[in-house]
């Protein structure tokens, strides 16, 4: 089976949704086309505004190339070199050193939140507040309570966000998940996925801070640790120790580890594919012990997800009564492969459609309708990643209630849902 070649349904589907978003229940109930406040006209570009212009900011600029209804207007980061850099490449942007300065410029429409982790929640609820709709790199939030709050914040502002698991405007992967969710493979029992390591402590040494650097508004949140030049670096520039890449997002407190750096991606395939938006497991436990320890969770159905390395990085392999799927990164396959030859039928479940993750978010601004990955998906998924972490961090299985987002008689492990927050940077 040619798994790139389109059918006739999905061409259609394509089709009707091609320049309107995805059809979801919206915001707002559009008035109409003209522009008014916190919604651009249909003629109008949308003015794009960049918090933190560096590895991934960077990355979404150069995909609004290909863009022709917006247009980058802004910058805004704690380094005044990247900001330079931006600003060389569109010099008929504004610079700015806080962001929420950023966010009071009229010019500004949304924004795109490329910061670390630890910054994700107050830069996406001050944006909310200011009237923006947000595009927030993934992992959404660094906890559950952030998450919570940034999810409040876009009902009550009526604010159109998206997260970005881009996986989801990939037409592998969502054929794939449809072919899952309409078992193709059976009644699925289990799934496996990749190991991916918790945080660990940070223990560089101190250096200079660089010219033009505002560190201490860099840890924000946290608290202030010394400069280092691999600790700034998401993924320490390529330097490992035997633990893995360094860099912040191997680091407590500003991310969750590559439980939420990858697993953002892989588990949000897996809850897609498995119709668990919105929802979550109700037990998780370690395997073992340890930042690499397989961690299992079970869903309120009997379904079991394995971190076990059995499974791709980018997805699942969802095996079944019939057969097996793996789902990964725009590719999908399964075994025998015969379950998968037939393009989806009349009758079988169609998933949401987006080709083009960044122009779906926009369109959705036009429309105020959700978004593919709507905050309330980004939060879900980024929730299973947060007790994952912490199912190991205290070492036993736990209960967890999804509905209300608490571990079940347990103290400890609900400790972890919620992070002190430093002066002035707190909520």
């Amino acid at each position: 089976m040619d798994k790139n070649k389109t059918s006739r349904r999905t061409f259609l589907r394509n089709t009707f949704h091609l320049g309107i978003g995805i059809t979801a229940a919206p915001y707002i109930i559009p008035s109409g086309v003209l522009a008014a406040p916190g919604r651009p006209g249909a003629n109008d570009r949308i003015g794009l505004g960049v918090i933190g212009p560096g590895r991934m900011g960077t990355s979404l600029m150069n995909q609004c190339a290909r863009i022709t209804d917006a247009s980058l207007v802004a910058f805004a980061d704690v380094y005044q070199a990247r900001i330079d850099t931006a600003l060389a490449k569109h010099p008929e942007a504004k610079g700015y050193r806080h962001y929420r300065e950023m966010l009071d410029d009229p010019n500004v429409d949304a924004v795109f939140i490329a910061t670390p982790d630890h910054w994700h929640a107050l830069n996406t609820v001050h944006a909310c507040e200011a009237g923006k709709d947000v595009y927030v790199e993934k992992p959404m939030s660094l906890t559950v309570h952030d998450g919570q709050l940034m999810l409040e914040a876009a009902r009550k502002h009526g604010r159109v966000i998206t997260t970005g698991s881009m996986q989801r405007s990939m037409e592998g992967c969502r054929i794939g998940c449809e072919m899952v969710r309409n078992k193709r493979a059976g009644d699925i029992h289990t799934v496996h996925t990749e190991n991916y390591p918790s945080p660990w402590e940070c223990t560089l040494p101190a250096q200079p801070v660089p010219e033009g650097m505002d560190w201490d508004k860099w840890c924000g949140p946290t608290e202030p640790r010394p400069f280092h030049e691999h600790l700034y670096a998401p993924r320490g520039d390529g330097e490992r120790d035997e633990r893995g890449p360094l860099g912040w997002i191997s680091y407590r407190p500003y991310s969750g580890g590559e439980v939420t750096g990858w697993g953002t991606h892989g588990l949000d395939l897996i809850q897609w594919a498995l119709g668990m938006d919105l929802s979550g497991p109700v037990a998780v436990w370690p395997e073992d012990e340890g930042l690499w320890a397989p961690v299992s969770f079970r869903y309120a159905n009997g379904i079991e997800v394995h971190l076990d390395g059995r499974g791709p990085a980018g997805g699942g392999r969802f095996v079944g009564d019939k057969g097996e799927i793996l789902v990964d990164r725009n590719r999908y396959d399964a075994r025998p492969k015969s379950i998968i030859e037939a393009p989806l039928g009349d009758d079988e479940e169609a998933l949401e459609v987006s080709d083009n993750h960044i122009q779906n978010w926009l369109d959705c601004i036009r429309s105020r309708e959700k978004p593919i990955t709507d905050v309330a998906v980004g939060h879900s998924t980024t929730n299973l990643c947060h007790i994952i972490n912490i199912a190991r961090w205290v070492g036993r299985e736990l209960e967890w209630d999804p509905k209300n987002e608490v571990f079940v008689n347990d103290d400890e492990a609900n400790s972890h849902l919620k992070r002190d927050m430093r002066a002035p940077y707190t909520f």
